[in-house]
């Protein structure tokens, strides 16, 4: 049973704890992506013979298989999926920024440029559900940023990926799409094979083998961020109706072992009412081995003195999604600073976000929300910058700049301006 935990009364490392099982993978993603990288196309087919039940005829899903997918889906989900990445795409427009150019000194052009990455890889997780929102939160900014080559890796039992999967990745506007899933698909994206191209940033949640593999190719190529389990908190006061908090903390739960599914409330009534809720529920869950291990592992329900001693708890956790469930949730959005989506108000719970509102779900977790933000265009971007000096400008200027450098005992730096300095003010 999930416990109920009074502030003060319980070690704040208890508190603050996320208990997860951490496999060491190192040793056998070095392996993979060592291997992937000197055999390419070779490695990958025996890599998917060993793990996905046989390798296919092309690695390379064909634009035919993409056709049949979209149109096997029934009216109704090809109808939500359409509406969903409409809203999706509508909400990470509004993200695009342009470059500036300034003068601030009188001979002196500064600016700034932003350029899409030319290439991306976006990892979807096969595992038990085909999660076919990922592809469009992925692929969507992509599209909107500009990249010139978006590709989709994904795992493929026996040969075969769902057909949501590959709906979602034509709808989104994915280039090409790949049947190859784990540690040995991040490896084709970095490195590329004869099939496979190289790509410039690899995004996309995993198992422990992808967030492995992610992390040993960085540097090569860029990554997004390395994605732990999911988390949920809810802030709530005596107006939550503990039916629906139950619900949305087993949202969570379901998703994996490891996840996270909190309570922080001011109201012990509300946590007790919410702890019978929550054994209630689980019995009648499709997936209650999972949520049930989650619950009993990382859930919590604490209770504080009061809301603001409960938004501060709530920001020491940093979660990745955080449900506001007071009577003015307005009043407290100000107040969070460390989330990586905020849901606000009772009529708003997080899979609102997981699917159709137009805010991103690919989430910083872990308590990384004190540093990291949502995916988003931004993500798919990259910035340069530029500058232009008049003769003028430099003869004002470089006597600064000389002097900062021999500062730094870089004489050669300061030698590079002063040459200029003495031949043209000669002149």
């Amino acid at each position: 049973m999930i416990r109920i935990m009074r502030m003060g009364q319980v070690p704040e490392e208890e508190l603050f704890s996320r208990a997860q099982e951490r496999l060491d993978v190192s040793g056998p993603v070095r392996e993979i992506i060592e291997n992937v990288r000197v055999r390419g196309d070779e490695a990958l087919r025996e890599y998917c013979g060993r793990f996905d039940g046989g390798a296919p005829e092309s690695l390379e899903v064909t634009p035919e298989e993409m056709d049949a997918a979209l149109s096997s889906l029934e009216p109704e989900l090809l109808g939500a999926m359409e509406r969903a990445a409409e809203n999706i795409a509508a909400f990470h427009r509004r993200q695009l920024r342009e470059g500036f150019t300034i003068s601030p000194r009188e001979g002196v052009t500064l600016g700034q440029r932003i350029h899409p990455i030319e290439k991306v890889g976006l990892y979807v997780p096969g595992g038990t559900a085909p999660l076919f929102s990922s592809v469009l939160m992925g692929v969507i900014p992509a599209k909107i940023a500009g990249c010139r080559e978006i590709v989709v890796t994904t795992p493929a039992k026996g040969g075969v990926i769902a057909p949501q999967i590959l709906a979602a990745a034509k709808l989104g506007g994915a280039d090409r799409v790949f049947k190859l899933g784990g540690a040995q698909a991040i490896a084709a994206l970095a490195y590329g094979t004869r099939s496979v191209p190289r790509v410039d940033k690899i995004m996309g949640p995993g198992n422990a083998f992808v967030a492995e593999a992610k992390r040993q190719v960085f540097g090569v190529v860029a990554i997004d961020m390395i994605a732990g389990p999911s988390e949920i908190l809810i802030l709530a006061d005596e107006s939550a109706d503990p039916e629906f908090v139950a619900a949305d903390l087993l949202s969570q739960a379901e998703h994996d072992k490891n996840a996270s599914a909190v309570l922080v409330t001011d109201c012990p009534e509300l946590a007790a009412d919410v702890q019978a809720e929550l054994e209630r529920q689980l019995s009648l869950l499709p997936r209650e081995e999972i949520a049930r291990a989650s619950i009993e592992r990382n859930g919590k329900l604490i209770v504080t003195e009061d809301l603001k001693s409960a938004v501060e708890v709530a920001n020491r956790i940093a979660p990745e999604h955080m449900e506001v469930y007071v009577r003015e949730p307005m009043e407290y959005l100000d107040l969070i600073t460390n989330a990586g989506s905020v849901f606000l108000g009772g009529a708003c719970p997080e899979p609102v976000g997981d699917y159709y509102s137009g805010c991103n779900h690919t989430l910083p977790t872990g308590g990384t929300a004190r540093f990291s933000s949502p995916l988003s265009v931004d993500d798919f971007l990259k910035k340069s910058q530029f500058m232009y000096y008049t003769r003028d400008a430099l003869l004002r200027e470089g006597g600064d700049i000389a002097a900062l450098a021999r500062r730094e005992s870089l004489e050669a730096h300061a030698r590079s301006i002063t040459r200029r300095l003495e031949r043209w003010s000669n002149e």
